[in-house]
């Protein structure tokens, strides 16, 4: 493996000014880690604010201290939530429940980096009850649930997490899963491609070694093809973003829900006639646009390809180049995957009280650095809402900061993300597994066949029926009886 440079060679944070117009932001930023808007309740004892998990001393009850979390002692109601996660992510308990005895992650270690929440927990412990060992850090600064973090820790698992983390120490997160004497991951299950991409530069002896990666989003999947078509993966990685179990459930219907909960907690916004541009009309932008659609919002969409334009066109939405929309509408939201689709001209333009945010993984489409400039003024006024007020008194309202809304604001539906925890977990043992010259250094699609063994465990919820081909039915098509019924390319 040699050296490749990445466009974004390391994640834009972005950080609170000096000085502030209205009131002193540093109590609103202790606040932000511990107020908990992306958790159903937060059990952070607020004594501690100030002082950074990194600088405490913390064992759990067996003596471990192989872990940083906020506050360990939140640990018994982080088990309640990942039990109350657990009843609707029965496939995956299926799963566990089928695998357990012949361990099929035996001898794996897996590093993992991925919004550590009650649901991404049942999937954590699912590899453990296969067999693996996993160390595991988080994804996204605000995402992270205390109280999931420290049951995980009190379980075992060395989770290096909190809600709030600064740039510093998101990444010294990721490098204490990685770099630890006596152990040398194995795996890699990425969300995002931060801990693959800090692996492959910090790490690249461990890189090699590594027997398959697995990626479960748009732009850790962008990273990867770039790796690849540069001839620098060395290992064979599976593209979970673009199975048809993540693209049509979790990118889709989870967006189509929790949109509006993101939207509902932070603003209070009623979405009767309000106007709304979603840029991107990909799953994701699908998802939010019917949602919005049904609210009786006036929704807009932008687009660079032509396909997902006519799409959205037969689906009844205006599209449109953002500068033709952005003095007029409510609410602006990104879908895209890219960089700089807000840009500092177009936050310039907005009408006042204009909503902004993103639901894409990376906090790279709106141009958020631009704000940081003296002649604007930061005022939080809620967790991970803040106003952004011109000298002309005029006010923008920023969520999360441009991260992720949904996982930043609110909770996501805990029945999809079992889809794509199942879906994951059947990747991970694919790859762990797979006999030697099945992957190569390449980027793979996960199989159809397990796509549809993933959405069959989840039909039991509904009492669906599925109906059987005959002998003769099965001839017409082509197909086996058991599937796949779909091409790989489906």
């Amino acid at each position: 493996c040699q050296q490749i440079q990445f466009a974004d060679d390391m994640q834009e944070f972005t950080k609170f000014p000096t000085k502030t117009g209205r009131r002193s932001l540093s109590r609103s930023i202790s606040q932000s880690s511990t107020d908990s808007y992306s958790s159903a309740a937060s059990y952070t004892d607020s004594s501690d604010d100030e002082v950074s998990p990194r600088e405490k001393q913390q064992t759990n009850s067996k003596g471990s201290s192989n872990f940083c979390v906020k506050n360990i002692k939140q640990a018994e109601f982080g088990r309640r939530e990942i039990e109350i996660a657990e009843q609707d992510m029965s496939a995956l308990i299926s799963l566990r429940k089928r695998a357990q005895g012949e361990k099929p992650l035996a001898g794996a270690k897996i590093v993992g980096c991925t919004h550590i929440t009650a649901q991404t927990a049942v999937l954590i412990e699912t590899l453990c009850a296969l067999g693996a060992q996993c160390r595991w850090s988080a994804c996204n600064i605000y995402s992270t649930q205390n109280e999931v973090a420290a049951a995980l820790a009190e379980a075992g698992v060395a989770v290096f997490a909190w809600k709030g983390e600064s740039e510093d120490d998101f990444w010294w997160c990721i490098d204490r899963c990685v770099n630890i004497d006596g152990w040398q991951a194995n795996m890699i299950l990425d969300d995002g491609g931060d801990l693959t991409h800090w692996v492959y530069k910090k790490y690249p002896n461990v890189f090699k070694k590594i027997r398959g990666i697995v990626e479960e989003s748009v732009t850790g999947v962008h990273r990867l093809y770039q790796l690849s078509k540069a001839g620098k993966l060395c290992v064979p990685a599976m593209n979970v973003n673009d199975s048809v179990t993540k693209q049509k459930f979790d990118n889709l219907y989870c967006c189509r829900e929790s949109i509006l909960d993101g939207l509902k907690r932070t603003t209070d916004v009623m979405f009767g006639g309000k106007q709304v541009v979603v840029c991107g009309y990909g799953e994701v932008g699908k998802g939010c646009c019917a949602a919005l659609k049904a609210l009786g919002a006036i929704v807009y969409v932008t687009e660079i390809d032509p396909i997902c334009a006519l799409q959205a066109c037969m689906d009844g939405f205006r599209v449109v180049k953002l500068s033709e929309v952005i003095r007029q509408v409510d609410v602006v939201i990104t879908c895209t995957g890219n960089k700089n689709v807000v840009t500092r001209e177009h936050l310039d333009r907005m009408k006042n009280s204009c909503i902004v945010c993103n639901m894409g993984h990376s906090n790279t489409e709106i141009d958020v650095t631009s704000l940081r400039t003296p002649e604007l003024t930061w005022e939080r006024v809620r967790s991970q809402v803040d106003h952004v007020i011109w000298p002309d008194g005029k006010r923008v309202v920023l969520l999360a900061e441009g991260r992720l809304l949904n996982l930043s604001c609110s909770t996501v539906p805990t029945f999809v993300l079992s889809i794509t925890a199942t879906t994951q977990a059947l990747a991970l043992i694919e790859l762990y597994n797979a006999p030697e010259g099945r992957y190569k250094q390449d980027v793979y699609l996960l199989p159809k066949k397990m796509d549809e063994y993933v959405a069959s465990l989840h039909l039991p919820s509904f009492d669906a029926h599925l109906t059987e081909l005959t002998d003769d039915q099965a001839k017409y098509l082509g197909l086996n009886k058991n599937g796949p019924f779909k091409p790989n390319y489906y």
